[in-house]
């Protein structure tokens, strides 16, 4: 095996993405022959011994899982405050170290996937990737037509302007003065839909993501998850 760089050996064996394995790396949790490493240069190939948090590395196969996430649960594999984590939801059908490409808020639900394959996290989460995200939130108030035109041009925020939106009212409720909007981007910035809602005075009460890319939540419900299947994955891979 030809040497890689430490966190790419930690990613393809699904310890973490490879972000994630750089920080885990920077905090003294991985060993190499023994020894602690911090620095992120190194290199290694199969006769090295690599432990992470005193568990050796082991080399899964690959496994893709789109996940319905429910409210109330956080986007990762462990919480320091105990709260409900999403790999709680698996079954004893995944014994693969999976780990979350990307995040969904602890109060929102809907649709995130789920990898040991870090070469395939790391493309879905590169900035040039451009995958689209639909949400749908209720938010409070009614969007007049300025508004939706705000939102379908960008918002400009502190450190970043949004690229253009796709938003459609889906609904009205006139006795709880609320509407549900339909929103769909392609960036993935933090609380950036809650965030564009406030920016135009509609604040977000409830959100949930629908569909990422072409794949979508038809046949699960809160809490369930799938197999992606060969196709998707091949489809999504073609997209870099």
């Amino acid at each position: 095996m030809e040497k890689i760089r430490l966190q790419k050996a930690m990613a393809d064996a699904g310890v973490a993405s490879r972000r994630k394995s750089e920080e885990l790396i920077a905090n003294g949790h991985v060993t190499v022959d023994g020894k602690t490493v911090t620095e992120m240069g190194i290199k290694v190939d199969n006769h090295n011994k690599i432990e992470v948090d005193g568990m050796p590395l082991k080399h899964e196969k690959k496994r893709y899982i789109l996940m319905y996430k429910p409210r109330g649960v956080i986007s990762a594999v462990k919480d320091d405050k105990g709260r409900k984590v999403i790999t709680d939801f698996l079954k004893e059908d995944v014994d693969e170290r999976v780990y979350p490409i990307g995040r969904l808020d602890y109060d929102t639900s809907g649709l995130i996937l789920m990898t040991n394959d870090g070469d395939f996290a790391n493309l879905l989460m590169h900035p040039r990737y451009h995958v689209e995200k639909t949400y749908v939130a209720k938010v409070q108030g009614f969007l007049s037509t300025e508004e939706i035109k705000k939102l379908e041009k960008g918002i400009q925020f502190k450190d970043y302007k949004s690229s253009p939106a796709k938003v459609k009212v889906m609904s009205k409720d006139t006795k709880k003065n609320t509407s549900l909007v339909r929103m769909t981007i392609h960036e993935g910035h933090n609380h950036q839909v809650k965030n564009m809602f406030a920016a135009v005075k509609h604040p977000v009460s409830k959100l949930s993501r629908e569909k990422y890319g072409f794949l979508t939540l038809d046949g699960l419900v809160s809490g369930k998850y799938r197999d992606l299947t060969r196709q998707e994955v091949a489809l999504l891979k073609e997209r870099k």
